[in-house]
């Protein structure tokens, strides 16, 4: 009787044991499921809408294209207005940029409106990441094989066209960073020192930000370093990043900075000429510079007419370029060049209306990112040419002419329109 009554107590303690451990296993699988982005976020619905909303796809933000229409109408009359002189001088041929523009503005067009149609928030993900990897390819490839131009190598010539790797970047780290933040967005919030927060919110983006920001030093790129730092820096704190952590790495990148600065021979002259423009050689660093400010101050108020500009005749160096809205201040004066501010700024604001609106984290931080993209080049490029800052080589969206930086950007409106036409609805 002992040993049944013992057998019998053995058995009890055995199913109550493996009863306990059975329910703890069920919670900890649980547990991985509800902090495991793989379980929580479906690539096409964000997780607070889930089992209630439905993904659909309707029409695009109308507003936001007349605004990008408007801007590449108006960056295309300016770009054959300040070119004109230039492109005779060097190509014989008055309309030779402004038909290097209209036909890399066409090929942008088309190819976004193939983004338009087809692209939805899964395919982006898969493009952003192709984007990325493609652009550290790029980058590397420049250093080796990339041609030599105003005294860097920042160009791979592919016959009928010119790629800046660190453009390509730009927008790859936008798409990268998005992907990144949203995969791991419940873990970002977990207060963990090293397994949530800084593993997922500091390390992965910074790993992902420091591969291209070291290759664009490798360059001597300290413009293209700033504008793809500031942005990856933004997306870091839009996505969830700590505070503490985001000062932290805002101090370590301004060391940096300092350092490069240190040991550039060529950015210590263009901080030098921007501190000291008086004192500096007018016929030497400081000529762009000057150049540019007296174009603004010629304008006056209602500027001296479409196609008038005098200093587009050997004065601006490259007008259609860099310095092309110092070409606008002069020909339209101040009117002209507000003209330019108001529409930055509407789509700066449509950019992030349609952030706000986006179906997914992963869309809203695209959004945000290439529409703070956008709006950084414009400020800087404004900055530059009123002698606010060095001089850095910016050039101006929509309006500066070029190959790929064009089409990208033309390529990300594109992509921000895309998104636009997605939303969630109830069932």
């Amino acid at each position: 009787m002992d040993e049944n009554n013992n057998g019998k107590k053995n058995s009890k303690v055995v199913f109550f044991v493996k009863n306990k451990i059975g329910k703890l296993n069920d919670k900890y699988e649980q547990s991985l499921a509800d902090n495991d982005p793989i379980f929580n976020e479906s690539l096409n619905k964000p997780k607070q809408q889930r089992k209630t909303g439905v993904l659909v796809r309707g029409g695009i933000d109308v507003y936001f294209l007349i605004i990008v229409v408007a801007l590449c109408l108006f960056g295309l009359i300016m770009a054959f207005s300040a070119s004109s002189y230039f492109s005779y001088k060097e190509m014989g041929d008055s309309m030779y940029y402004f038909k290097r523009h209209v036909a890399f503005l066409s090929i942008a067009a088309l190819f976004s409106l193939v983004v338009i149609v087809f692209a939805n928030p899964k395919y982006l993900r898969v493009g952003g990441i192709f984007v990325y990897l493609l652009s550290v390819v790029l980058l590397i490839a420049v250093l080796f094989i990339g041609m030599t131009g105003k005294g860097a190598q920042r160009w791979i010539d592919l016959g009928f066209i010119t790629v800046q790797p660190s453009e390509v970047a730009k927008m790859g780290l936008v798409m990268m960073l998005a992907y990144i933040m949203s995969k791991h967005e419940k873990k970002i919030e977990l207060e963990q020192r090293f397994g949530g927060q800084f593993k997922y919110g500091v390390l992965y983006p910074g790993i992902a930000i420091a591969v291209i920001c070291g290759l664009v030093v490798l360059e001597k790129h300290l413009s293209g370093l700033i504008i793809i730092g500031l942005i990856g820096l933004f997306i870091m704190f839009i996505g969830g990043t700590d505070k503490r952590w985001m000062l932290l790495i805002i101090g370590l990148g301004a060391v940096a900075v300092l350092v490069v600065l240190m040991f550039s021979g060529y950015a210590q002259e263009r901080v030098n000429t921007w501190i000291n423009i008086e004192e500096a050689d007018p016929r030497g660093s400081a000529w762009q510079n000057l150049q540019g400010l007296y174009a603004i101050g010629s304008g006056g108020f209602f500027g001296v007419g479409l196609g008038n500009s005098r200093q587009k005749y050997g004065y601006v160096a490259e007008p259609q370029n860099d310095f092309i809205f110092t070409i606008v201040c002069e020909e339209l004066g101040f009117i002209g060049a507000l003209c330019v501010i108001i529409l930055f700024i509407l789509l700066i604001y449509r950019g992030y209306k349609i952030a706000a609106k986006a179906p997914d984290k992963f869309c809203s931080l695209v959004v945000y990112g290439l529409t703070t993209k956008t709006a950084l080049q414009a400020l800087l490029n404004i900055a530059v040419v009123t002698n606010s800052i060095p001089n850095t080589g910016i050039s101006l969206p929509f309006f500066s002419s070029g190959g790929s930086a064009l089409m990208l950007q033309i390529v990300e409106m594109g992509v921000i329109l895309a998104i636009s036409r997605y939303s969630y609805v109830e069932k």
